[in-house]
């Protein structure tokens, strides 16, 4: 039974995954190499916590007791004796590798490994590993409290018992399980991401202007928002790391980053996060 996880990287996702494994009593350590980051993970979930609590899905009393099931920590050590392990940071292959080297070599024997990553192919990661077998991936979708599925992912070496523990704590946590193959991108990204490149093609080719675009297919497809606008959510740094991925992964042109999101990236107009993106914030 998985009764403690360690949650590596304290951004939107890595905080979102450690809020609700803490609201299902499990504990958790969550690590990144930056102290900020880590304080305003916290004050994030507490501010979530309340939110909650405000809609009648959490007991406000209960909130200083779920933020003490989480410890935080700027040394990858202190996860040597969690069940679980889940990879969160920043959607580079090399740096995932680099991470999941020196999980290997902390966190005990048979405890499981995950990833959120949303398309580099887990057998990829495993193979860094001395246990392939108890590598996965589960890729939350964002806000992670908020969001139901959880993709979850088998790579080549993966063992049933690891696949069932995940499928277990899943369903502990109150989400859906999709099941995909280990192909980039896997389901939700290789559908989602090249549509977003599509809509930036479209701009680019002056089929339509941003607001246009958007409209169009939020009113006409009866989307929540439009994939320029969730484009600029996501980060266009990682709808283009997405794209590359599926590109180099199938070799086929149908994956071909538009060169507008490209120069955009270049520029540094990430989306929200940098205030401006295909949209200014």
């Amino acid at each position: 039974m998985i009764k403690k996880v360690g949650v590596l990287g304290a951004g939107q996702m890595g905080s979102g995954i450690a809020h609700v494994l803490a609201v299902q009593e499990i504990e958790v350590v969550l690590f990144d190499i930056a102290e900020d980051q880590l304080a305003k993970a916290i004050a994030g979930i507490e501010k979530n916590l309340e939110r909650q609590a405000k809609k009648g899905e959490v007991d406000s009393a209960s909130i200083p007791v779920i933020l003490k099931r989480i410890s935080t920590t700027k040394v990858m050590g202190d996860l040597a004796d969690c069940d679980m392990a889940i990879e969160a940071v920043t959607e580079r292959e090399t740096l995932k590798l680099d991470i999941f080297r020196q999980l290997d070599g902390i966190v005990k024997k048979g405890a499981i490994l995950a990833s959120n990553t949303s398309s580099i192919p887990i057998t990829r990661i495993a193979a860094v590993t001395g246990r392939p077998d108890k590598l996965i991936g589960m890729h939350f979708m964002n806000p992670v409290p908020v969001m139901k599925l959880v993709e979850v992912i088998r790579g080549l070496a993966t063992s049933d018992e690891t696949f069932d523990a995940t499928a277990a704590l899943v369903a502990k946590l109150g989400k859906e399980m999709a099941v995909s193959a280990d192909y980039p991108g896997f389901i939700v990204n290789r559908i989602l991401i090249p549509m977003i490149n599509e809509a930036a093609f479209a701009l680019y080719e002056g089929v339509a202007n941003v607001e246009d675009i958007d409209k169009a297919m939020k009113l006409g497809t009866n989307q929540p928002m439009g994939p320029l606008t969730l484009a600029d959510f996501i980060g266009l740094d990682t709808c283009l790391a997405i794209m590359n991925v599926l590109y180099e992964g199938f070799k086929d042109t149908k994956y071909r980053p538009c060169p507008l999101l490209v120069k955009m990236v270049e520029a540094g107009f990430l989306g929200k996060k940098a205030g401006r993106g295909f949209y200014t914030y």
